[in-house]
């Protein structure tokens, strides 16, 4: 499959014991805490088993979150919340900060940091498995899939889950708007990659691959700006991928426009679009060299010797010298001082986002056993209350490296 995608790391956390000793009063109150207890494990042991499903991702995050809701939801019919919210500490590093973690106690927080970390598995999901030899169309339709689902999380989380945290987030983590919105609409740029990969494959109208490439473009760019007030410590190699992205799919869009002009017999038009993709493959092409240098969170790979990357640099080549032929035979079009503007507007194959959803409340969270959680009977798990400046041991993520691409594409 014709692609390669940046990725940061996964968020680490420090343990959660729910140890609510005194607190829970009953043999169910105690079997909640362990269940969570060995959940929270278990949804941490996937984000870095590789054999891992999208199934199988589902059904574990849904076991842990049907339990954490009863730490969030009221159920004494009394309460906008749970009156065990505010019980444990939880702390969590950040995509772009290294391993300083910060710390809420706000079981809120933890919904929005652990499907946070969700939301960036599904992403590592589609990117290592685009990167496979021979893919079939069934696991193309899975990237496509995963990347939907990572940006419909993002989402969701952005509108309904942080504005309720007590605690705002700070500049520059993970919950920020800046960040959040960033990757929510890589997310979806990286969704429509796809299909345009499958567009090419199927042979459709030059114009429909040019309006969804100039889409995508717009996508990139605007991700890029909604990064450009970060601290360039952190962002600046991922701001490089969105670049290069951002013109790699402007070198598309001019590369099938140039397409569409020549079949609509305006050859001297045709050949300013494809210029125009000759220069922004050039631009591409040193951001490529750019992002290999910069340092910062992300991959080492060197995108600009992927097949993909050689691919398009080929096709505008060989579409421009097919233009100048064809004007030197037939059309003797004077070549425009202007490139043709891009005015597209694709009304098929926007990638759109698949909404996140809660699971149910899991069964064992009654309103009789919520009783049995006395707050005046012990204290709060203040004892494993975090520090900001401690550090969190980085999460150890598989070592994939990405395969010799054999130019196969969707079939």
């Amino acid at each position: 499959m014709t692609h390669w995608f940046h990725r940061n790391p996964l968020k680490a956390t420090a343990p959660a014991s729910f140890n609510l000793y005194g607190v829970a009063s009953s043999p169910s109150a105690n079997k909640i805490c362990n269940d969570l207890r060995t959940a929270r494990v278990r949804l941490l042991d996937m984000f870095t088993d590789s054999t891992c499903t999208p199934e199988v991702m589902k059904k574990v995050s849904d076991d842990y979150f049907s339990l954490l809701q009863g730490f969030i939801l009221p159920l004494d019919g009394t309460t906008q919340e749970s009156k065990l919210r505010f019980i444990h500490n939880f702390k969590w590093t950040d995509t772009l900060q290294g391993n300083i973690g910060s710390a809420q106690q706000d079981a809120v927080f933890e919904l929005v940091s652990m499907a946070f970390n969700v939301a960036i598995w599904y992403t590592k999901f589609a990117s290592r498995l685009s990167g496979k030899e021979n893919i079939t169309e069934e696991e193309a339709k899975d990237v496509h899939r995963s990347l939907k689902i990572a940006a419909g999380t993002f989402k969701t989380l952005k509108e309904s889950h942080i504005p309720r945290l007590i605690t705002p987030a700070e500049k520059g983590r993970d919950l920020e708007a800046r960040v959040i919105d960033t990757y929510i609409i890589q997310s979806q740029a990286e969704a429509q990659e796809v299909t345009i990969a499958r567009a090419i494959e199927l042979k459709h109208n030059a114009s429909l691959i040019a309006a969804l490439a100039y889409e995508t473009a717009n996508f990139y760019q605007k991700a890029d700006h909604t990064l450009n007030t970060l601290d360039p410590e952190c962002s600046a190699k991922w701001r490089k991928y969105l670049q290069l992205k951002q013109d790699f799919y402007m070198a598309y869009a001019h590369c099938y426009h140039g397409q569409t002009l020549l079949a609509a017999d305006k050859c001297g038009e045709a050949i300013r679009s494809l210029q125009e993709a000759e220069k922004y493959y050039s631009r591409a092409e040193a951001l490529c060299k750019e992002y290999r240098q910069t340092k910062g969170p992300g991959s080492t790979a060197k995108p600009s010797e992927q097949l993909f990357f050689l691919k398009l640099g080929a096709l505008i080549k060989n579409t421009l010298e097919k233009c100048q032929r064809e004007n030197g035979f037939i059309y003797f079009h004077k070549v425009p001082a202007e490139a043709p503007a891009l005015e597209l507007k694709a009304s098929y194959g926007l990638a759109e986002p698949t909404p996140f959803e809660l699971p149910a409340l899991s069964a064992q969270c009654t309103p009789e056993v919520y009783a049995t959680f006395d707050l005046t009977k012990g204290p709060k798990d203040d004892k494993a209350k975090a520090k900001h400046d401690e550090e969190i041991k980085p999460v150890k993520e598989p070592d994939v490296k990405p395969q010799k691409d054999t130019g196969c594409v969707i079939s």
